[in-house]
């Protein structure tokens, strides 16, 4: 690349705890950071070097925004793509690339693309309107996703019977098969301009049912090899196939006969990632930016055992947040915290996580448990 990575300018669509923590790599190599956000108060304001207040799905707020940066990227999805096709023929790096945004952005056309390219994923059907629901390829029950602007649980529902039907999303959707799954998993790729990709080892992720959303992450996972290598090989065939610059989250479930279906792609670090600070020789936010800037990737082996636990607003607590509990748990040995510099809380939202990595796996996971019991996000 013509500049070094110490004299870019990087342009962050979004200024949330993954630009955050992309921002804390980014210092270590002398980045200059610019953030695009509509939250005045958002995480990265501080400890970026420049901070614009304005929408990042506006297309003069993000096109003239791109202008002053050399790498355009994202920590969320829902962006203005014309802005960014047009900053892409104007000569500017956008990673990843607008075109595996738009694809991504929409999940119907991410299923056909799973379709087209011999990607094994769970059988589905798009619709356009809650009247289509009735007479399904499928019974009862599956699930419903909205095919735009779902994310963290949001814009997905369980389809019990035909009385579901009345509440149910009245826009364009794609049903799926409901799969027996044993466990959902995920693995994250890399890869860079020249080609070259790495994979983190495989997670497996346990859910709060109630929020929808990741809340035990454990990190390496211990299927058998035979079958760690198949997911991994499946996330490089995603990212081959998608041309992908950067990091690509591959979610993924092992159903209970050991099949391994794709379930939903992230263009970006992702939740499934943040072990790897403390858990890996390389974090998946090291991994972008090296990704992004065309530089040789790092080391992705773990270092450890790795649980992660997102730490999210407890029910029934709204305004300013409280930790409860932080001192205690910082007591206790190979326990790393992670803020997102939020100022308010309210139920289920994401606050912080935290790492604990033990060489012995059922001590990290006890100590996990342990954490979650007693760190509390309230008001």
């Amino acid at each position: 690349m013509a500049k070094q990575i110490s004299d870019l300018k990087l342009g962050i669509l979004g200024g949330g705890q993954l630009g955050r923590m992309m921002i804390q790599e980014a210092i270590n190599y002398n980045v200059t950071t610019l953030v695009l956000d509509p939250d005045a108060d958002a995480p990265c304001k501080h400890i970026c070097n420049h901070f614009t207040h304005g929408s990042i799905s506006d297309y003069d707020s993000v096109y003239n925004f791109g202008k002053k940066a050399d790498i355009i990227t994202i920590e969320i999805e829902k962006v203005n793509i014309e802005a960014l096709e047009q900053l892409e023929k104007e000569g500017k790096l956008v990673f990843p690339q607008a075109r595996v945004i738009r694809l991504i952005q929409d999940k119907g056309v991410q299923k056909q693309f799973f379709k087209e390219n011999d990607i094994p994923t769970a059988p589905f059907q798009l619709v356009s309107n809650k009247k289509e629901l009735i007479n399904p390829n499928f019974p009862f029950p599956y699930m419903l996703k909205q095919r735009k602007d779902g994310y963290d649980g949001k814009g997905v529902m369980k389809m019990e019977s035909p009385a579901d039907i009345d509440a149910a999303f009245d826009s364009p959707s794609l049903i799926e098969e409901l799969v027996d799954f044993e466990k959902e998993v995920a693995i994250i790729v890399a890869r860079n301009s020249d080609g070259e990709m790495k994979t983190f080892p495989m997670v497996e992720m346990e859910f709060n049912a109630e929020a929808n959303l990741v809340e035990f992450l454990i990190s390496p996972s211990t299927y058998p090899e035979d079958l760690q290598l198949k997911a991994e090989n499946i996330a490089k065939n995603v990212a081959l196939a998608l041309n992908i610059t950067g990091i690509l989250a591959v979610e993924m479930f092992i159903t209970k006969d050991g099949e391994i279906l794709v379930n939903e792609l992230a263009p970006r670090p992702h939740n499934s990632g943040h072990h790897s600070i403390e858990g890996n020789f390389v974090s998946q936010f090291e991994q972008h930016l090296r990704a992004i800037c065309n530089l040789p990737l790092g080391d992705t082996r773990s270092r450890s055992n790795a649980v992660m636990i997102n730490l999210l607003g407890e029910k029934g607590h709204d305004g300013v947040a409280v930790y409860e509990g932080l001192e205690k748990i910082m007591a206790l040995d190979g326990v790393y915290v992670h803020l997102y510099g939020k100022k308010y809380t309210k139920p289920f939202r994401k606050m912080g996580h935290v790492t604990i990595v033990d060489q012995n796996r059922e001590q990290a996971i006890e100590k996990a448990n342990l954490v979650k019991n007693t760190l509390k996000v309230i008001s």
